[in-house]
């Protein structure tokens, strides 16, 4: 039997968010090579296994000497280089050249730098600037301590956490396993990138848009699959994506139309609705729901920006959580809207805005047209404002809630 009507009440955009971060649970850890590990997310703490630096060293090139006034002649008796420490001490009326990076000798108390000193023929130097004990030395443990947390659980490994896990003696990280996610995109009016299209058909702009979203969310993307407007093909295929993911993201299809099979056929395989229908425009048709294992399905809308913005909103927070990050809550950001917007009386709306500073402020300027079919006012989108429900207008100069647009 056709559903015939849509009387469901519709949920808030925060009430959605937090009924699916309370739906899902991070997903196991596993141990990778720092190498492997970019953008991995840490589900166990790094900390250090030495001092860093572990010895004292200069941090400049120059000469290292007992602190002292200018105007006195040293006579070189050394060389400490970069892997290779001085074999001698320093005495008073000595001073061993030295690179960045290198061990300071036994007895220096400074470093005076290479511009600092004159060079005299008989192999010493006369400095030419006072100096005091700790100049241009760089102490043991001065950037790491021995055993101290260096990175968090939870923290996302960007290359600068990369490189201070690498500095902290850490050759393996454990971090949370990717998920595995599948795009399912209906209708029988898609066509590959680049196909000739005849009447009725669009290229099937969502299957690579989605992909490329959830792979920048840090999943491992299986090829994209188009569902036909078929009951038993929408759910074959479907049960062969609960088969193998952690998360099915299904583009159209989701609606109550006669050739709407998603929702049909995700009760048929056991797939518990959560919620559908959300007071968002665009993005109000919007589906999700828990299959067995702690699977999760989400049904997007077929237009493409309803999609993109509905990933933003929804999908994004989810793959951060399952991964151990901190999801993305509620938006803090706010800026000032640079132009007027008409309303939606029922629904709050996620406006497309390029934002620049000016005079201290960030102002968000509408992307032009905003419709959900409106591809283009994807491209140049710095963040998703959220314009509340109501009558009239916002009016330019406003504040308003700012969402990350994800990409």
């Amino acid at each position: 039997m056709l559903e015939t009507s849509v009387s469901t009440p519709l949920i808030t955009v925060a009430e959605a968010r937090e009924r699916v971060l309370g739906s899902l649970s991070p997903l196991p850890s596993e141990t990778v090579a720092v190498a492997d590990a970019l953008d991995r997310v840490l589900a166990a703490e790094v900390r250090a296994a030495g001092n860093v630096p572990p010895f004292p060293c200069s941090a400049m090139d120059g000469y290292a000497v007992l602190a002292g006034p200018a105007g006195r002649t040293l006579m070189i008796v050394g060389e400490s280089r970069a892997g290779t420490p001085a074999g001698v001490a320093v005495s008073d009326g000595q001073a061993i050249r030295i690179s960045t990076g290198a061990a300071i000798p036994e007895g220096a108390t400074a470093v005076i730098p290479q511009e600092n000193v004159e060079t005299l023929p008989d192999n010493s130097i006369r400095t030419a600037a006072d100096t005091t004990a700790g100049d241009h030395v760089r102490g043991a443990g001065e950037d790491m301590r021995d055993q101290a947390t260096i990175l968090s659980a939870g923290t996302p490994l960007n290359p600068f956490a990369l490189a201070a896990a690498v500095s902290a003696g850490v050759a393996e990280v454990t971090v949370a396993r990717r998920p595995r996610a599948a795009v399912l995109c209906t209708g029988d009016e898609l066509r590959a990138p680049g196909q000739p299209l005849g009447p009725g058909q669009i290229h099937n702009s969502n299957g690579p848009m989605l992909s490329g979203m959830a792979a920048h969310a840090g999943a491992v993307v299986r090829p994209m699959q188009q569902l036909a407007d078929d009951r038993a093909a929408t759910e074959h295929g479907i049960a062969a994506a609960l088969a193998e993911c952690d998360v099915v993201l299904i583009s159209g299809g989701v609606s109550v139309g006669p050739h709407d099979h998603v929702k049909p056929a995700l009760s048929a395989l056991g797939v518990e609705e959560v919620f559908w229908s959300v007071s968002l425009q665009p993005g109000k048709p919007t589906w999700f729901g828990t299959a067995s294992g702690g699977r999760l399905v989400f049904g997007l809308p077929g237009n493409p920006v309803s999609s993109a913005v509905t990933f933003s909103l929804f999908v994004a927070p989810a793959f951060a959580a399952l991964q151990g990050a901190p999801a993305p809550r509620p938006p803090q950001r706010t800026a000032v809207l640079a132009t007027e917007v008409r309303r939606n009386p029922r629904r709050e709306q996620a406006v497309r805005v390029r934002l620049h500073e000016t005079d201290g402020a960030t102002l968000a300027h509408p992307t032009g047209p905003q419709g959900s079919h409106i591809l283009t006012s994807l491209l140049a989108a710095d963040a998703l404002a959220m314009i509340p429900a109501g009558d009239g207008r916002l009016e330019a100069g406003a504040m308003v809630q700012l969402n990350a647009l994800a990409a």
